[in-house]
């Protein structure tokens, strides 16, 4: 009796109760393992990018010019960007014209392409290989500065047109009017990443669901509107997403086609070079560091604009 009342009080002494605790004990141990191999992921967040993120927020409300010591001035910067700062909304408003017009022009391309290319073309590979490089080099310092050949008064560009007999010396890259539209056909040339997804969307999309749309009269244009962008829907998504970011993020263009300078006439003055500009040619740490967490909160709001907005538009397969 004295030893069935111990074991209620210390179940753990029972029989059952020792596999349980090897189980937790194996169970420890692989957890443990696991953290091992993930601490030089969780060691580089922390030291590399949890530790900046967190002295850039504190920064931001800061007078910080590298060479002194950080002076605290609370939410100065802020007002100033949002109160006095004409060139912040100056570049603000290049960045999102840059992504309203590109996005959706790199979307219709690389669709256009995929579904092109998803028609059955010999050497498939080969085309998936040529049409991918420019997303590899675009980004380049390398192909910035071509890009600025191709587009001066003596570029490729004018060039070809006098070819076709149309006398032109007109700086494309040069002048305010079509500065941005350059790099915009920059960004566009750089759809391959974003048709290779395509691609690889179409190909997963059931032969049955088309061939039923052809039997039920289902024109070419019905079925790729009414079928395969509501099956391609959560590509469409995820491609749109990434592309806004990275637009949001567009630098090393703008940089090196204006010399830094977001010229002319600020005309290609991305979010991103301003930042730079008040940071590292300024050495306004502190405002460059508002500047930062105001370009993340406007990346965050827009994202979840996108997931609202994909709750209506996107179709997944599992939904009733």
């Amino acid at each position: 009796m004295s030893t069935l009342s111990t074991m209620r009080r210390h179940p753990e002494l029972t029989p059952a109760a020792k596999p349980k605790r090897k189980r937790k004990r194996r169970g420890n141990r692989d957890n443990l393992v696991g953290y091992l191999f993930l601490s030089p992921w969780l060691l580089g967040f922390v030291f590399i990018i949890g530790g900046p993120v967190v002295a850039s927020l504190w920064l931001s409300f800061t007078d910080y010019s590298i060479l002194g010591s950080p002076q605290w001035i609370g939410t100065k910067n802020y007002e100033i960007m949002f109160t006095q700062d004409d060139r912040f909304w100056h570049s603000l408003t290049v960045t999102l014209v840059y992504l309203v017009v590109s996005v959706p022009l790199v979307q219709a391309f690389a669709l256009f392409l995929a579904t092109m290319v998803n028609r059955g073309v010999r050497g498939l590979a080969i085309y998936r290989a040529i049409f991918y490089v420019p997303s590899l080099i675009g980004g380049s310092v390398a192909i910035a500065i071509l890009w600025r050949f191709l587009f001066a008064s003596d570029g490729l560009v004018n060039g070809a047109l006098r070819v076709l007999g149309i006398q032109s010396s007109y700086s494309w890259i040069g002048q305010p009017d079509t500065a941005l539209n350059t790099l915009i056909i920059l960004n566009v040339w750089q759809f391959g990443a974003a048709m290779i997804i395509y691609l690889a969307g179409l190909r997963q999309i059931p032969n049955e669901v088309q061939e039923a749309a052809i039997v039920d009269g289902a024109s070419p244009a019905r079925r790729f509107f009414s079928v395969t962008i509501p099956l391609l829907s959560p590509i469409i998504f995820f491609n749109v997403m990434m592309n806004m970011v990275g637009a949001f993020q567009a630098f090393n263009t703008a940089y090196i086609v204006s010399n830094g300078t977001g010229g002319p006439a600020d005309s290609t003055l991305f979010y991103t070079l301003y930042l730079y500009q008040r940071g590292f040619v300024d050495f306004d740490m502190g405002y460059a560091s508002a500047l930062g967490w105001v370009l993340l909160v406007i990346v965050g709001l827009a994202a979840a604009g996108l997931f609202a907005l994909s709750r209506r538009v996107v179709y997944y397969g599992d939904e009733r």
